[in-house]
């Protein structure tokens, strides 16, 4: 199994989309980039921790690769804004991807430069940051399966 870390606005939404990828195995919502060693919920919405909500992908790469999944980033959140997703402001909800390896480093900055060259966002910069990943803190039980534990839909607009 391979692994993915993704920030894209609200993990809620984020969970939402990659859990309905065929091979992905398991999405864990949580806090990355921050400067803490050990953060909760309350200080990362302040935006007093530094962490982004990410979720965290397991996947089976025989199945979907990276590249597919960096699709799927792509065209679920606004890459263009920075550190907002909709109505959620702040630091916590910046477009981040965090790479596991010099392959996934690479195969980001090819995808982001892809999408600036398509012109889909016209001239508005891509602010997606496509940094190293650290360590992982996951977000209490509450927030895993947020949106199918409460039957809400996801909060993320496709574009």
């Amino acid at each position: 199994m391979a692994l993915a870390t993704f920030g894209a606005g609200c993990f809620w939404g984020v969970e939402y989309f990659f859990k309905k990828v065929t091979g992905v195995i398991d999405c864990t919502c949580g806090y990355m980039g921050g400067k803490d060693q050990f953060t909760r919920y309350e200080d990362v919405k302040k935006g007093i921790s530094g962490h982004a909500e990410v979720v965290l992908v397991e996947y089976n790469a025989d199945i979907v690769s990276f590249e597919e999944l960096l699709n799927i980033f792509w065209q679920n959140h606004n890459p263009t804004t920075l550190n907002q997703q909709g109505g959620d402001i702040g630091s916590q909800y910046r477009s981040t991807i965090f790479f596991h390896d010099k392959q996934q480093k690479l195969t980001a900055e090819s995808s982001k430069l892809a999408l600036i060259k398509s012109q889909k966002w016209g001239v508005r910069p891509i602010v997606t940051e496509i940094v190293p990943c650290q360590q992982f803190h996951r977000a209490e039980e509450y927030h895993q399966d947020y949106l199918a534990k409460n039957d809400l839909p996801s909060c993320h607009i496709s574009y």
